[in-house]
């Protein structure tokens, strides 16, 4: 019976502790912008919309065969 008390007591210190972690991340700002890390893949870098020079492809094309 008092492995049940120590796994409670162990168990709400557990979440305490969690609870603590997830209010400091919210006041330090953790969770202020969540939009823009997850489209920041879907733009473009400046380096892919520069031309590479000479041959008028983008960059990522050279070395691929012109399909006519």
């Amino acid at each position: 019976m008092s492995v049940i008390l120590i796994l409670i007591l162990a168990s709400l210190a557990v979440a305490l502790a969690f609870l603590v972690g997830f209010i400091w991340a919210v006041k330090s700002g953790q969770f202020e912008d969540t939009c823009t890390p997850a489209m920041r893949i879907l733009s473009e870098d400046e380096k892919a919309k520069q031309d590479l020079p000479g041959t008028g492809k983008a960059r990522g094309t050279a070395g691929q065969a012109a399909v006519p």
